[in-house]
Parts: structure tokens; sequence; C-alpha cells
């Protein structure tokens, strides 16, 4: 027989509030969600008249289509996955080895070298020592200044090295010892293999943050044709804020008119071109969800 427990009015209130809080707060998580997915189909009229506020209105696929027929557009995405798979590549192979040497108690030196690492998290040199330490490692307008500032990030090997040194036994590593293995051996041929879920959540936090990056390309890159998605984004919007600034002004109506048109256009595939970025992040997300969870909470937790 199933008893069950009686609600007091207090209960009710808290749990009336909670599911006020979070109605609000899908509200506001999904309303942007929702708004640009319909002004990306909807007729760019509709969108800065304000009349779509919410359901698309004069249904349109004319913004995919420049999109799609835009050679910007391929050559940035194309750029844009480079830079990740390569960036996200570089990160996993710095990250990882530094965070389980960190993990280990016969490291010596450890405590040396974590508190060298956290300095950095605090206290950096700025933007103009920087882009001169990439000028004189002849880097601009290259790739490598784009992945190798930002090789590795001491807050995602503390993360890392938390999960190691909680999930990987020391036990383990002796046994391994005893047997012959190295300590090489050992990180590629053990722990590696156990450490799924940490890897997948430093892919996914390296990847997300490469595909999302705009700034060093507007700092390093001087040729269009290296820069990734995020830059020609970034002129779309521009160009958008330019034209309408130009339309805005007191000029001949041909001419007003021709940049009132380019501006709708402007306006049609940025919503177009912010889907086509954001998607394959969104996909991928749900395939690493579960080792995201699990690899955060093993290491914030236990640690």
């Amino acid at each position: 027989m199933v008893t069950s427990v009686r609600e007091t009015k207090s209960d009710k209130l808290f749990l009336a509030l909670n599911y006020m809080f979070l109605a609000v707060a899908l509200v506001v998580v999904l309303y942007p969600l929702l708004y640009i997915v319909s002004a990306s189909i909807s007729s760019p009229q509709a969108v800065n008249s304000g009349e779509m506020w919410l359901f698309p209105k004069g249904i349109t696929l004319d913004g995919y289509k420049l999109v799609f027929d835009n050679p910007k557009i391929w050559n940035g995405y194309m750029n844009t996955i480079i830079y990740t798979v390569l960036g996200t590549l570089l990160n996993l192979a710095v990250t990882l080895p530094a965070a389980y040497a960190l993990s280990r108690s016969d490291f010596v030196g450890r405590n040396f070298f974590m508190g060298m690492f956290l300095v950095t998290m605090f206290f950096n040199g700025g933007l103009i020592p920087t882009y001169l330490l990439i000028k004189n490692l002849n880097l601009i307008n290259t790739m490598g200044a784009l992945i190798l500032p930002v090789a590795a990030s001491v807050w995602n090997i503390i993360v890392a090295r938390t999960f190691f040194h909680s999930t990987i036994p020391k036990e383990l590593q002796e046994a391994a010892h005893m047997d012959g293995c190295t300590n090489f051996k050992l990180f590629i041929r053990i722990v590696l293999p156990l450490s799924a879920p940490i890897i997948a959540v430093m892919a996914l936090f390296y990847g997300v943050g490469h595909w999302n990056s705009y700034f060093p390309a507007l700092i390093y890159l001087n040729d269009e044709v290296k820069y990734p998605l995020q830059m020609v984004l970034r002129q779309i919007l521009v160009l958008q804020e330019m034209s309408a600034e130009t339309t805005g002004a007191a000029i001949s109506g041909d001419i007003a008119q021709a940049m009132n048109n380019k501006a709708e256009i402007a306006s049609l595939v940025k919503y177009a071109v912010i889907i086509v970025s954001t998607l394959p992040v969104v996909i991928l997300y749900p395939f690493l969800q579960r080792y995201f969870v699990q690899g955060v909470m093993i290491g914030s937790v236990k640690g």
C-alpha cells in the first residue's frame, strides 16, 4: 500500500513559485531562439517593421538561398571547421597530458607549476604585448595566430586534473609500473581509455570556443580568404548597420532605395547565417551531453 505525503500550504506555495520561475526562464531562453528561426524565413519588411515578433510572416527561403549561393560564407564555414578541428586537437594534446601530470602525487614540483598556471588566470600581458609577440613569431595572417595563443586553458586544466585525481586510482598506476609500463604507455593505454567523459567535456568546451571565436581573426588576419564564419557574419552585421545609417541620411531617392534593398538583403542573410552557423553545435551537443554532465560532476564534486 502506497501512502502519499500531504503537502502543506508552504510546500504548495514553494512549488507554485518554482513553476512560475521556470516558466519565465523558459520564455526568456526560448523566445530569442524562436524569433531568430522565424526571422530567418520571414520577409525582411515584416521583420524590420516589427510585424513579425514570434511566428514567421511572409515566409521565404531567399535568405538561405543567398547563404548557400555565397562563396564567402562557404569559405568561412570551411575555415571555421579547420580552425575548430585543428585547434581542439591541439588543445586536447596540451591540456590532457598537463592535467594528468599535475594530478600525480609523485610529480616533483607540481604545486609550483600549478601556482604558476594560476597566476596567468589573474594577470596577463594584455592585447598589445600579445600582438607584438604574435608579430615577432611571424604568425600574423596565419592559422597559428588563431590556434597557438589559446592552446591551453588553465581552467580546463584544473577541471581535467581534478577528474584524473579523483577517477584514476593510484593503485592502478602502481600495478602498471610493476608490470613494466612506462608513464607514457600508462597515459596512452590506460588513462585515456578510462577518461572518455572528461575528453568529451574538454572537446566540447574547446570546440565551441573555437567555433564562436571571431576577435583573434579580427586582430590577426588581413586576408578575407582566411576569415572564419563568425567574421563573415560580423561583416554582414556591419554592412546592415552601415546601410541603415546611410539610408536614414538625406540622399537621393534612387540611392536610398538601393541602400534600403541592400539593408533588407543583409537582414535576411543575417538570421539565416545565425541559424546555419549554430546548427552544428546544436546537433553535436545532445551526443556529448551525458559525458558533459558526468565529467564535470565527477571532476567538481569529488575533487
